[in-house]
């Protein structure tokens, strides 16, 4: 049977559209101009130009951002040999890497050929379409001569990622565990235990740095690579040993530094007994390191250990690498990859683990205190800064090499740039999901007879995010969970209707009596009203049987929201509840409001509504800049809306001066911060600090008009709606929501009731929840 994860990945490849990449045009397309300037006759315009000047074709094609992932599938992973097609999957995992951390576009082209000359042949052929090549799971020694040749006969960047990448990042690894232990490269003794493309090229970047042929010993299958050996190739006669040791056991006496890039289990902790003091282990293996972390930490406590795992300090990812390599290389228009180029990532790299860590990167990782020391020696992949700091250094390695044929001029404006192409991945979703696993909630699934809600219960309970309660009929429930083998085995199902919630239907309703009694409710209905779940999911946060809630995939808003606010009623202070979506856009997040409740705000209801939206935006770790939406600019235009926005401004204005917020404004000027402080400099959004990220609607069918046209016409991705002013956490989802919208709903309800947090807390396992 396949595990969770095995089904999961197999779900997450088939479903849709299949696969993980798309090609999205980046010029206009809707009339017969377009298409006559995209394409004949417009198209030979550019043709000609490029025939003239042939560097032209980076101006009036999207060659300089554009990389080939190229791979004859010999050595994929740790699967080996198994094709192109088998390899594909990975290619193209390869290609969204590539994408969202440095918005390199990405082909990915699987070539069914292991002769070394056609190969090359092949690679050279299709070049003039790329800015760069990426050469990946090719095996050794084909790989060497491979990029060798490429990379003298080709006049842009290429890298086999396999080999460079580790070195890269385990380089910087070194830098900063050699300082971190006071220790000097040049002296330390390294084993390498593994003898293929990735330790070769790791071998020859550490002498760069400054390590010293005598003091490495290189270890394949057969043993110790010593004069003794008759039968290596002339990549691994490069660092046969003069020692006479044959086995990983004699090697590894008195070494300071071991690097695993090998099999599972290859270290031995007696072996690990027989090192130097404090010495650097790197068991790269994987899944499954050389030696496990817990047992090497338990044999050495004075050792810095870096794994291939992201469940251990120190993940060796090459993630950190490849992506900002070659965003580096194509910015400058590099003609290739040099070591002074991987040198420069490296040293980025070290540096920037010693810089202060990041908020959001602490809550990713469920830390509040990563700081460089022994178990912080490289950056965490989800770093936002990574591509400020290696894109910049690989560039001006490249300038100073001589390689670069568009040199940068202006560090602050390409840094500036590099910056606003993060908005393509999504910071604030990590943010959200690991503030919500930073400490989880319950969350009761009000509808949980339905696959989806279920489906995003197993995500959420598997990765931490919260610990699910499910409500609803008990044997349908159990049948879905069957029916589609999910792991929700040990999750708690409450079911109103059922006997063992007898004692609960009737407190609930006694609850509910005495707050509407005096609004027609009778105890007879209050107990009725406790068999609909929309009444008894309330209920069960009100008196802290459950955390959060989430209902509403199957139900309209009013039906879901008005229980809710009978319940649980407005937090102390708030006047209204409002509805807020976070609509997920390339120039990054903009938070609507109010979208859901409020239909004809008065002035007073409007501030009350932008104070809220304020302080959920700065839940997210983000400042709101706010612009209150009218149909005319700063009184260009009277009537009803516009008067009534300038008045709301106006209070704001006066009563919370600390607040960033201007109006009336027409939603373009809003986002357009250029277009604003051009024409309206007095307002307190032209600070020169970027345009507002917060919309305050004037009334509900505007907000509510606007988010749906964004999501079905613009793109966006919709988190909502999320609800503002409520005493507790409960949040509807869209009726119709996917699982990966439950999933993120979920993690904002979390948050939601962090904030509700009496000091009471909840393990990921959740002991203690009703069942």
């Amino acid at each position: 049977m396949k595990s969770l994860l095995q089904k999961n990945a197999l779900t997450y490849h088939s479903e849709g559209r299949p696969g993980k990449i798309e090609v999205i045009p980046t010029k206009p397309h809707a009339s017969q101009r377009d298409l006559s300037l995209a394409y004949t006759p417009g198209v030979a315009e550019p043709c000609l130009e490029i025939q003239a000047n042939p560097d032209d074709v980076y101006n009036y094609t999207a060659k300089g951002n554009l990389v080939a992932v190229i791979s004859n599938g010999t050595a994929v992973l740790g699967l080996g040999d198994i094709g192109p097609e088998a390899g594909k999957p990975v290619m193209e995992g390869k290609g969204l890497l590539f994408k969202i951390y440095a918005d390199i576009d990405v082909f990915d082209i699987e070539v069914n050929e292991k002769d070394i000359e056609r190969m090359i042949a092949t690679c050279k052929a299709i070049a003039p379409t790329f800015g760069g090549i990426n050469l990946e799971d090719i095996k050794a020694p084909e790989c060497f001569e491979i990029e060798d040749r490429l990379k003298a006969e080709l006049d842009i960047p290429v890298m086999h990622d396999d080999q460079h990448g580790t070195a890269i990042i385990t380089s910087a690894a070194m830098l900063n565990a050699v300082e971190i232990l006071g220790k000097k490269i040049g002296d330390i003794k390294i084993v390498v235990n593994g003898a293929g493309a990735s330790a070769i090229s790791c071998t020859k970047l550490y002498v760069k740095l400054g390590a010293r042929k005598e003091n490495i010993v290189m270890i394949d299958s057969k043993g110790v690579l010593n004069k003794k050996r008759t039968d290596l190739n002339r990549y691994k006669t490069e660092f046969v040993t003069s020692r006479d040791i044959d086995t990983l056991e004699q090697a590894i006496e008195g070494a300071d530094m071991f690097l695993g890039l090998s099999a599972a289990g290859a270290l031995k902790p007696e072996w690990l007994v027989k090192m130097a003091p404090n010495p650097i282990v790197f068991a790269l293996a994987n899944p499954v390191p050389e030696i496990a972390y817990d047992v090497a930490k338990a044999t050495r406590g004075d050792l810095v250990m870096a794994t291939g795992r992201s469940d251990y300090p120190n993940q060796v990812n090459n993630v950190l690498g490849f992506p900002y390599i070659f965003r580096g290389a194509l910015d400058v228009r590099s003609r290739a990859i040099n070591d002074e180029m991987k040198l420069a990532a490296a040293y980025a790299l070290a540096d920037l683990a010693k810089l202060p860590v990041p908020e959001e990167v602490n809550i990713a990782y469920n830390t509040t205190n990563l700081k460089f020391g022994r178990d912080y020696i490289i950056p965490k992949p989800c770093d936002p800064r990574l591509i400020m700091h290696v894109a910049p250094a690989v560039a001006r390695a490249a300038m100073e090499t001589g390689v670069a044929r568009k040199p940068i001029t202006d560090w602050t404006a390409y840094e500036t740039e590099l910056g606003k192409r993060l908005g393509l991945v999504n910071p604030l979703i990590q943010f959200i999901k690991g503030k919500a696993k930073s400490k989880p909630k319950r969350v009761l699934f009000a509808e949980a007879e339905n696959y989806k809600i279920l489906k995003a219960a197993e995500i959420v309970a598997d990765e931490g995010i919260a610990c699910p309660i499910l409500m609803g009929d008990r044997k349908k429930i159990n049948e879905i969970i069957d029916e589609y083998k999910l792991e929700l085995q040990d999750v708690p199902i409450i079911d109103p209707l059922c006997d063992d919630q007898k004692e609960n239907r009737e407190l609930f309703a006694e609850q509910y009596y005495l707050k509407r009694m005096r609004r027609g409710i009778t105890k007879q209905t209050a107990l009725d009203f406790m068999m609909h779940r929309n009444y008894f999911g309330p209920s069960m946060v009100e008196n802290g049987q459950a955390d959060a809630m989430i209902s509403g995939l199957t139900t309209n808003y009013p039906e879901t929201i008005r229980p809710a606010l009978r319940i649980i009623g407005k937090k102390p202070g708030a006047h209204i509840i409002s509805g807020m979506y976070i609509m997920l856009t390339k120039k990054g997040p903009i938070f609507f409001a109010d979208t859901t409740v409020n239909m004809n705000p008065t002035v007073e209801t409007l501030v009350e509504i932008t104070i809220e939206t304020a302080a959920a935006v700065r839940a997210f770790n983000i400042e709101p800049r706010i612009a209150i939406l009218s149909y005319s600019n700063f009184g260009s235009v009277d009537g009803n809306i516009p008067i009534k926005v300038r008045e709301t401004v106006a209070r704001l204005h006066k009563d919370y001066p600390e607040l960033i917020v201007d109006g009336d404004m027409q939603a373009n000027f809003a986002i357009n911060n250029m277009l604003l402080t051009e024409h309206f400099p007095f307002s307190k959004l032209a600070d020169g600090k970027g345009a507002a990220n917060t919309l305050i609607f004037p009334y509900l069918t505007a907000g509510n008009i606007a988010y749906k046209l964004m999501q079905e016409l613009g793109g966006a991705e919709a988190i909502g709606p999320i609800l503002n002013g409520l005493n507790k956490s409960v949040h509807v989802l869209q009726m119709g929501s996917s699982v990966n919208e439950i999933v993120n709903m979920t993690a904002i309800a979390v948050i939601d009731a962090q904030t509700h947090d009496t000091g009471s807390s909840v393990t990921p396992e959740c002991p203690g929840m009703p069942v």
